[in-house]
């Protein structure tokens, strides 16, 4: 059987997508219904001047953000609440707390532009008990993404790096992305968490559980039991990414329509299978127990402001779900280089197209970090410790993939099948046991009945109709 043209792609459960979906419209009528009341909340809250006018909405994969103006001469000011249904409604509070301390960090520790925090807090303080928030300054700027996307008259078509840009404007983008990079991988923290102040002292840790971008898919698209996430820091790489192993497999065992054949169900155990096994060979010894690096998933382009004439970076926004995480991640070339996802090559069996695409920006990219790596001349540390060179390590060896799959429980199957898998037969790398169970857990997965009724009931070809 060739696991390549098995449709292994993102395939999330229809119905939690669904109740998502419904339950963010609900709440974003009412935000939409409060913005008077935001807007008074905001100028006191801000402590100086009247708030004049609701100039807009920001509207975000996670966040809706209302943007403020002022009689002052200040700048506007954004109201940002993470939406419930599309943020699980467990992780409301945790997801903003997090985020507060990264940036507060972030502005401490490193040149990187973040946003001015005025304020901040949880859904009992906010006007109509709208949720957790924060006010922070707007930064006026252009995404940096449009600056850098091929251009589309068509708002659906995936997002590609313009082939035909002007290498200066690249060169110039790259150079400050690389310098931030390189800033956060020189920051160190001794367990795997959420970034947060300690009581007392007011210093800097990662006591706390990491919540990831992952963990909040899985929770709002899968019906992921919450309960089996994990509820502390680690102490190392291995058993987080054991930990990561682990829900890749409860993933596979929870959502109802993961695998619609019985070939896909047994390609999908055993890719996340052998993704356990791999966790050995691709954990690095060296980093085990630390230390660990602040890691955002959604470091990229589009969260970028840039002034269209200069190109400089004026903030990085979004530090949602960062946390001190496995130094490897940092050592990682960046996966946004081509601004598409590389899940989404993957899916449509495109490796090879995106490697020969990929290759050539991330050269230019580790140009652009060498040389400010070069400016450094206070860093003693040796050549093979630079992060230029782990980054062209991580992509010459594979750990670049294995780490794109750790963060991605929709992706790690096809991750596995096209580019991880080495040839031969996988299923007789597994231990005997996991074997063993493999036809009972198949036919498990494959038994929909309850789930297709459940959706011919909730979407009626009718509807499904009226909607088209």
């Amino acid at each position: 059987m060739n696991h390549n043209t098995l449709f292994l792609s993102t395939c999330f459960d229809t119905i939690e997508e669904s109740n998502s979906d419904d339950q963010a419209r609900v709440w974003i009528r009412k935000a939409s219904d409060a913005k008077i009341d935001l807007a008074r909340f905001v100028a006191d809250r801000r402590g100086k001047g009247r708030a004049t006018e609701v100039v807009g909405f920001l509207k975000g994969s996670f966040n809706l953000g209302f943007r403020i103006r002022f009689e002052d001469d200040g700048p506007d000011a954004i109201i940002r609440f993470p939406k419930p249904g599309h943020i699980s409604t467990v992780f409301l509070e945790e997801k903003l707390i997090n985020e507060v301390r990264a940036i507060e960090y972030i502005r401490q520790n490193t040149t990187i532009p973040v946003p001015f925090i005025h304020s901040w807090g949880l859904a009992n303080e906010s006007p109509q008990q709208l949720g957790p928030f924060i006010i922070m300054d707007f930064v006026e700027g252009t995404l940096a993404s449009r600056i850098l996307q091929k251009p589309t008259d068509d708002e659906q078509q995936e997002i590609m790096l313009n082939p035909d840009l002007d290498s200066f404007v690249l060169d110039k983008f790259y150079r400050q992305a690389a310098g931030y990079l390189l800033q956060l991988s020189r920051l160190e923290f001794k367990r795997i968490g959420a970034i947060s102040k300690e009581l007392g002292d007011g210093g800097w840790s990662s006591s706390r559980r990491p919540l990831t971008y992952n963990m909040n898919e899985l929770a709002t698209s899968a019906g992921y039991p919450t309960d089996d996430f994990p509820t502390a820091s680690f102490a190392h790489a291995s058993d987080f990414f054991k930990h990561v192993a682990h829900e890749h497999l409860t993933h596979l065992h929870t959502q109802r329509n993961l695998a619609a054949s019985p070939e896909v169900a047994r390609a999908r155990y055993i890719a996340r299978h052998r993704y356990l096994q791999l966790v050995d060979h691709y954990c690095s010894a060296e980093d085990d127990a630390g230390p660990f690096i602040p890691f955002c998933d959604d470091f990229r382009p589009a969260n970028m402001l840039v002034n269209p004439k200069t190109l400089e970076i004026t903030a990085v926004l979004d530090w949602e779900f960062t946390n001190a995480m496995p130094a490897q991640f940092s050592y990682d070339p960046p996966w946004w280089l081509l601004l598409a996802d590389p899940g989404s090559w993957v899916d449509r069996n495109a490796v090879q197209d995106f490697r020969d695409l990929y290759e050539p920006r991330m050269e230019q990219f580790l140009r652009a970090l060498e040389a400010v790596e070069g400016e450094e001349r206070w860093d003693d540390r040796g050549h093979d410790r630079r992060l230029s060179v782990r980054m062209r390590r991580s992509w010459e060896t594979g750990r670049f993939w294995f780490n794109f799959a750790s963060r991605k429980s929709y992706d790690v199957d096809t991750i596995y099948w096209r580019v991880l898998h080495d040839g031969g037969d996988a299923a007789e790398l597994l231990d005997p046991e996991v074997r063993a169970e493999m036809d009972a857990e198949v036919e498990k997965m494959t038994q929909l009945r309850e789930y297709r009724e459940e959706c011919a009931v909730r979407f009626p070809v009718e509807k499904v109709n009226e909607r088209e």
